[in-house]
């Protein structure tokens, strides 16, 4: 930038000058002598001097503010001649770490990758006809594994033949090329050799699936135990887990079996498990009213849902579904159960025909149970009855028999015709 200096007026006017007229030059530049050096003018005063000078002058046009975009511009030309001034003091290896960096994070892993792209043999081609050297050889002079290196040869690889990247026969080294952006990298890169094998195969399309890098669903199938750790120490991580597993329950039969297993095997699971299917049931019960128009009797037979009930139903059903998902159901499934088994009497009691028919139902479905129990009671072996007999036994048959009699007696005389 280039600093005017203003210069003040000679005390004698020259000759060839009129006295009391100025130049424009000088009345340009002219500023109010100070009373004393401590007063000396400031810039904005000197502003102010000449805008008036101007305004009281017809023939002078009137200052312009300074405006928001000259200020940016200055501010921006300060702020190159700092950065000039920085980049003239700054050590030329931490200017080409800045600038490989910065190359970094523009292109992410592609950087990397165009160095081995430019550098690695193609497959089909001999020492002979390159430049370039192989792999391993790179990986030598890299300092790292030949397997690292092919993972940035086939991300590249893969991206070529997206047309994102010029094949390799293209490339001669140290030549440079435009380079995709690095939010993309990580869908041709996978930087964990387990990826190669079938099992990473799947996990690297599962996490696709779910909208993931597959970089992190790999590292955590390659670490178990922290994984384990995440779920035992953190109750989100343990809900995820266990919906996974639930998901994939559907499509795995051995993990079925084996989940199983393990709950018949704890106490403390068996109790809970009874205990939530026995909320289910209850709900599916009072579901059963609500969607179907239908309830079960105590004996068993089927019949319209009163109107009554059917309503009650609704209103259980519809607090129950109302709940968070993880919050308890079991008290709501109990009552709600229990206030339909007893309307449910109460629609029976009050209906003699109904009442009748459920007695009739309750007693045959006794009987068959009855009889199906004694059936099961086998006398193949009548000549070791010796060993098992009892005097118990043969005392609960002949109550048996004699309450069978009375029952066929009671029956006979309720028959018709008798």
């Amino acid at each position: 930038m280039t600093v005017v200096t203003a210069q003040p007026e000679p005390a004698v006017p020259p000759v060839d000058q009129v006295p009391g007229q100025a130049t424009s030059e000088a009345e340009e530049f002219w500023v109010e002598p100070a009373a004393s050096a401590d007063e000396a003018p400031t810039a904005a005063a000197h502003n102010e001097v000449t805008t008036d000078e101007a305004e009281q002058d017809g023939d002078a046009p009137r200052a312009e503010p300074r405006t928001e975009q000259a200020e940016q511009a200055e501010q921006a030309e300060d702020d190159a001649v700092q950065d000039d001034a920085i980049q003239d003091d700054v050590h030329a290896d931490v200017a080409r770490d800045a600038q490989d960096f910065g190359a970094y994070v523009r292109a992410g892993g592609w950087a990397f990758a165009l160095k081995v792209a430019r550098s690695v043999r193609p497959g089909g081609e001999t020492a002979g006809e390159t430049p370039k050297i192989s792999a391993k050889g790179f990986a030598e002079l890299a300092g790292c594994s030949p397997e690292r290196v092919m993972r940035y040869y086939k991300a590249w690889d893969k991206a070529a033949d997206d047309g994102l990247v010029p094949y390799f026969e293209a490339l001669a080294p140290g030549q440079d090329v435009e380079l995709p952006d690095s939010d993309v990298w990580h869908t041709y890169y996978l930087s964990r050799s387990s990826a190669a094998s079938e099992r990473g195969t799947a996990i690297a399309a599962a996490a696709e699936a779910e909208g993931i890098r597959p970089t992190k669903a790999l590292e955590v199938a390659e670490n178990p135990t922290a994984l384990r750790a995440a779920i035992l120490a953190d109750p989100s991580t343990a809900q995820a887990a266990r919906a996974a597993l639930l998901d994939r329950l559907q499509e795995d039969p051995a993990l079925q079996t084996e989940l199983a297993r393990d709950i018949a095997r704890t106490d403390d699971l068996k109790k809970a498990v009874a205990a939530e299917t026995q909320a289910a049931g209850r709900i599916g019960y009072v579901r059963q009213i609500v969607e179907n128009g239908q309830v079960k009797t105590p004996a068993g037979q089927t019949i319209d849902a009163p109107a009554e009930l059917r309503a009650e139903a609704e209103r259980h059903l519809s607090l129950i579904d109302e709940l968070d998902e993880g919050e308890d159901t079991s008290e709501w499934a109990s009552d709600a159960y229990d206030s339909m088994k007893d309307i449910v009497a109460q629609t029976i009691q009050a209906d003699p025909e109904l009442r009748r028919q459920e007695r009739r139902t309750k007693f045959y479905s006794s009987l068959q149970k009855a009889t199906k129990v004694f059936e099961e009671l086998t006398f193949d072996d009548v000549d070791d009855l010796d060993t098992i007999y009892e005097d118990d036994m043969l005392q609960r048959l002949q109550e048996l028999q004699e309450a069978i009699t009375t029952c066929i007696t009671a029956l006979r005389k309720a028959a018709p015709g008798e």
